[in-house]
């Protein structure tokens, strides 16, 4: 059974932003694989902490997972920024994101090619996707073309002519650190920091490759697929892993951000998953009844109004709104009547509606009947008051 995040990083379930990276950072430290010579057990640890830290971190997706657990997570599909279960080389990309910056890190832990890759990573690309009702209601797959540097074809991506390969740099003879030594009045003061001739990749490229000028990336046009599951809103995004930009000879890529804007649609107000649709009935139509056809995000339907309906009265069509993206359950399509009143009359329906005037009689004085229509629109409208 899978832990709770909350326990994983042993905070408490109100705890702060600065709290939870405070514990995160203390168990990557102890977890970390380069101080546990690859034990599997310590790299596992190191990857729920992780996990859990990513969540935690995100506003939106702690809300998701404090709402549903791991299954909410799991249902957005990408809702909620791509969740999905993290392998090392991401774990240990976030790790390297929030705190490779610091001084001496990577001599604390040894270096390796790991910290290399993770300071040659590619850059992280935005987009945004434009979705009718109708794609959030069904979820849908769109195509986009993205311009820009993509790995050489002609070397490889190593930045290096065909036929040949980097070199070890003889500066830092690998290890990508340059370490300088001075005295303090405190003692010998040792500073580590990237080397200054590969730039701390540890190799460099005698004989460039000529179509990419040594970088192991050119300009080039590429076509992305991303899967938008149903129920999503604006202010979701998802996250395809290693879809970004190509890291410099080699580096491993970034990742690519589709933020979701939801256009609107006239027909609907959206409350959450459920939406409010106006119909305008006249008068004679509100007193008989009859059958009316609707919009829907899912095509039209018909509802039927019952004699004498009342302007305000709001009708429920269950299972005609927008899916949950944490459980895929639909919500309503509220029908909330409104009954029109002709601002022009002919002489003909003046005549008629003196006569209608004659047997119709007076409204009813029952105020609890006003009180009902509104106490049915702020439901529809999800409010009270």
């Amino acid at each position: 059974m899978d832990r709770d995040y909350y326990e994983v990083l042993g905070v408490a379930r109100n705890a702060t932003e600065a709290e939870i990276k405070k514990a995160y950072r203390r168990q990557a430290m102890q977890f970390h694989p380069d101080r546990n010579d690859g034990d599997k057990r310590s790299e596992e640890q190191f990857k729920e902490a992780t996990e859990a830290y990513e969540v935690l971190r995100d506003p939106q997706k702690r809300a998701q997972y404090d709402r549903f657990g791991r299954a909410g997570l799991a249902g957005a599909t990408g809702g909620y920024g791509g969740f999905h279960p993290f392998d090392l080389s991401e774990a240990l990309s976030v790790f390297m994101r929030d705190f490779g910056g610091m001084g001496g890190f990577d001599a604390f832990f040894g270096g390796g090619e790991r910290a290399r890759r993770s300071r040659r990573r590619g850059q992280d690309l935005r987009v945004t996707l434009k979705l009718s009702l109708e794609d959030v209601a069904k979820g849908t797959t769109r195509k986009l073309k993205l311009k820009g540097l993509e790995a050489c074809e002609e070397c490889g991506g190593s930045g290096a002519k065909s036929g040949t390969a980097p070199v070890v740099c003889p500066m830092c003879r690998g290890s990508g650190e340059a370490r300088r030594t001075s005295q303090s009045i405190f003692g010998q003061f040792i500073s580590v920091g990237p080397c200054p001739q590969c730039d701390a990749e540890g190799t460099v490229v005698q004989d460039p490759c000529e179509r990419c000028r040594g970088d192991g990336r050119v300009r080039k046009e590429r076509v992305v697929e991303i899967e938008v599951p149903p129920g999503v809103s604006g202010n979701n995004y998802v996250t395809l892993r290693g879809q970004g930009g190509p890291g410099p000879r080699n580096g491993p890529p970034g990742d690519l951000v589709a933020e979701f804007r939801i256009q609107d649609d006239p027909r609907f107000v959206r409350r959450g998953d459920d939406l409010v649709h106006e119909l305008l009935l006249s008068f004679s139509q509100a007193a008989l009844g009859g059958e009316f056809t609707v919009p829907t995000p899912y095509g039209d339907e018909t509802v039927t109004v019952p004699s004498g309906t009342q302007g305000g009265t709001v009708l429920e069509l269950r299972g005609m709104g927008l899916p949950s993206v944490a459980d895929g359950r639909k919500g309503s399509l509220f029908v909330h009547c409104r009954v029109w009143t002709p601002t022009k009359l002919t002489p003909e329906l003046k005549r008629v509606l003196k006569k209608l005037a004659e047997h119709e009689g007076e409204p009813p004085g029952d105020e609890s009947l006003g009180r009902r229509m509104w106490d049915k629109v702020r439901e529809a409208f999800g409010g009270a008051g």
